[in-house]
């Protein structure tokens, strides 16, 4: 009795800090998608002076089996569809966002909404595009992460860099540009 006392414990403790180690391993999908994105978007930015809102056009396209909806746009009229063995692209190219890839996750959703947190620079798509150079982008990653319904884990990738207000056990308040700042964390907002 004492033994399986003791293992019940020992499990009550392991189990949510093991769930919150596998989420935190499967943030870093939206982590490195994102610094990818950025990368597209300034070389897509040195050779046209402007920032893109179309996937399809600044040649971002993450591996399959993506956890996370990439945007960037917030309209995301035309999506890279992942529902079947072949991803689906609009033949003009016009993909402002990509899709979770429902061929490997089938249970999740197909596109979570992004969920702001603090005071991050808005949502995704290019801001003041009629006066660049002076001009900035706002990608955007949401997804589900742990398979409950309570909310939403989303991150930001900007061109430029802010102060965001911290939220959710989040002491980080520093978003420079290119680094993805998470606004919503699915495990640790959930409580």
């Amino acid at each position: 009795m004492i033994v399986v006392a003791i293992i019940g414990i020992l499990a009550s403790i392991a189990i949510p800090n093991f769930i919150r180690f596998q989420a935190r391993s499967k943030q870093s999908e939206a982590k490195a998608n994102l610094k990818s994105m950025f990368t597209a978007e300034r070389s897509f930015y040195q050779e046209k002076d402007r920032y893109s809102p179309l996937v399809d056009e600044i040649g971002f396209s993450p591996e399959r089996a993506n956890r996370y909806v990439y945007r960037l746009s917030t309209a995301c009229a035309t999506k890279e569809d992942r529902s079947t063995a072949t991803a689906v692209t609009d033949t003009a190219g016009q993909d402002s966002c990509i899709s979770v890839d429902l061929f490997k996750y089938s249970a999740m959703q197909l596109m979570p909404a992004y969920k702001a947190g603090g005071t991050d620079p808005g949502t995704a798509g290019v801001i003041n595009a009629a006066s660049c150079p002076a001009c900035d982008f706002i990608g955007t990653a949401a997804g589900d992460i742990d398979s409950e319904s309570v909310g939403i884990d989303s991150w930001y990738v900007s061109s430029m860099s802010v102060t965001n207000t911290a939220n959710c056990g989040n002491s980080d308040t520093a978003s420079p540009a290119g680094a993805p700042y998470n606004t919503y964390n699915d495990v640790t907002c959930d409580k």
